[in-house]
């Protein structure tokens, strides 16, 4: 069997893709798995590092913001579109796929399209609640249809070949010892709170963060904070921790990256984080209460809508950035601290929305889809 998954762009279609990956190749070791993506993507590190070929093809996104960066950016990829096609078809006929998967980013349109088109067998995957302008354009053309929630659905508008099967984590997320990953980082008897933004950093999330250590420190509360700043958040940060008046030390870890993020969500009793879909998977995997702040800068406000979906089940609370205040923020911990056994119920809540089968279902789906022939 061979196969080529298309995905690009975030984390949130990357990781994914090579779950799936990892999941074909377990079930079928004598299967040739192959990615197409961008070079200067994220996925080229990722996927390479996992030691998967990769076929580099350039594609971009339009801006629907128009300003002169933008409309040069806008022809840019007007260019790459026109080159996707004559690309596309160079890669199909290195890989020959028996199958092709579109995981998501733009990079999934001119594959997975070309490869319907010749009648190979294509799947997508939709990470969000609120689906991509890809993968609502390439629904109607594959095979199978995966879709991570059911609110998706009649927004990708092919019912009849959709399934639901949530979104995939990584295998070390459902095998965590709770007890061993606190009993690693010292926490007792303490609250732990976990705190990130991205690899990068969110400047807002930073900011209020800072002020609620600054608030756990000076009412000498029993909680162990965990934080990852992002790299352009580190000197933000240090800034902070003078004008709030607060220090790192035994009840406050301050990272710029989370290197071991499976044990630090197994030890964490909340998570406060933007709501990319595949952090809400690992969180429902996990069981954990949050506090999400939607990115404001995404498409279709997607992330917004991911985060409803664990809000309207009792298992976060979601502020929208442009309500994130510290006052806020500081209210809602210390409202979720003084319910005994609140976060646990919470964690109750996140854990039912979670499909802890979803690679298996999603590789047994493919397998069959195979086995159909061209």
């Amino acid at each position: 069997m061979r196969v080529l998954i298309a995905a690009g762009g975030t984390a949130g279609h990357i990781n994914p893709a090579l779950a799936i990956a990892g999941a074909l190749k377990k079930a079928d070791p004598t299967a040739e798995i192959h990615f197409a993506g961008r070079r200067e993507g994220m996925e080229y590190g990722l996927v390479t590092a996992a030691g998967y070929p990769f076929h580099h093809i350039e594609i971009n996104g339009f801006q629907r913001r128009l300003t002169p960066k933008n409309i040069a950016r806008n022809f840019q990829a007007i260019y790459h579109l026109a080159l996707s096609g004559p690309r596309t078809a160079v890669i199909l006929r290195e890989v020959q796929p028996d199958l092709v998967i579109g995981c998501g980013g733009y990079v999934s349109g001119p594959v997975v399209r070309a490869a319907a088109k010749k009648g190979i067998k294509t799947a997508i995957h939709e990470q969000n609640a609120f689906p991509g302008v890809t993968n609502k354009l390439l629904a109607k053309d594959v095979d199978v249809v995966f879709a991570a929630s059911a609110a998706a659905v009649e927004k990708l508008g092919a019912p009849d070949k959709t399934l639901v099967v949530g979104n995939p984590v990584r295998p070390e997320i459902l095998t965590q010892d709770r007890a061993a990953a606190r009993a690693a980082i010292g926490a007792g008897d303490r609250t732990v709170i976990l705190s990130f933004g991205g690899s990068l950093g969110a400047r807002r999330i930073n900011e209020v963060v800072g002020a609620l250590c600054g608030w756990e420190q000076k009412t000498h509360q029993n909680i162990l904070h965990l934080h990852a700043t992002g790299s352009r958040g580190v000197q933000l940060f240090k800034d902070l921790a003078v004008q709030e008046g607060f220090t790192p030390g035994p009840d406050l870890v301050v990272k710029e990256y989370i290197n071991n993020m499976p044990e630090l969500l197994a030890a964490a009793d909340l998570v406060i984080s933007r709501s990319g879909a595949l952090t809400l998977a690992e969180l429902e995997a996990m069981g954990r209460a949050s506090i999400l702040v939607p990115s404001p800068n995404v498409a279709e406000n997607h992330q917004y809508y991911n985060a409803l979906e664990l809000q309207n089940a009792g298992a976060a609370v979601v502020i929208e950035e442009k309500d994130l205040t510290s006052e806020k923020l500081i209210e809602t911990v210390e409202g979720l601290l003084a319910t005994p056994g609140r976060l646990a119920k919470m964690g109750q809540q996140a854990r039912t929305l979670a499909q802890p089968r979803s690679l298996d279902m999603i590789t047994e789906r493919l397998l069959a889809l195979v086995k159909t022939g061209r």
